[in-house]
């Protein structure tokens, strides 16, 4: 049986997905990109701005499920740009603490000319 995830405070999709299912006590998280949650609108700043914005999606769509970021077991990040790493590195450890979730990176340009998109799978 699965559980579909809804919360004001991320996103609503636009398109046939949900922000996040929870399933055998696992939380997958549909991929989050910089797009303000109170309008709706895309937000298209620097990769710093792009990718804060999209954690905190994706860090609403946990809290709504019962979890949080520190219960995030798997990540994957999908960057337009490569050379962004390094900053992708520095904010992601505003956001997530040792024991670091495993992760994959990839350079693939996400939907809708954002510069990063973030995905993930937690636990309850």
């Amino acid at each position: 049986m699965k559980q579909v995830i809804y919360t004001d405070q991320a996103p609503i999709p636009k398109a046939p997905y949900s922000q996040g299912i929870i399933a055998d006590g696992l939380i997958f998280v549909s991929g989050q990109v910089a797009i303000d949650p109170a309008t709706g609108d895309p937000f298209h700043g620097t990769f710093e701005e792009e990718f804060r914005l999209a954690l905190r999606n994706v860090q609403a769509i946990l809290e709504a499920a019962g979890s949080g970021l520190d219960k995030v077991v798997k990540v994957t990040l999908f960057l337009a740009d490569i050379s962004n790493f390094p900053k992708m590195n520095e904010i992601y450890r505003e956001f997530f603490k040792e024991p670091y979730p495993a992760r994959t990176t990839i350079q693939a340009q996400p939907p809708g000319q954002f510069q990063v998109e973030i995905e993930c799978i937690a636990t309850r």
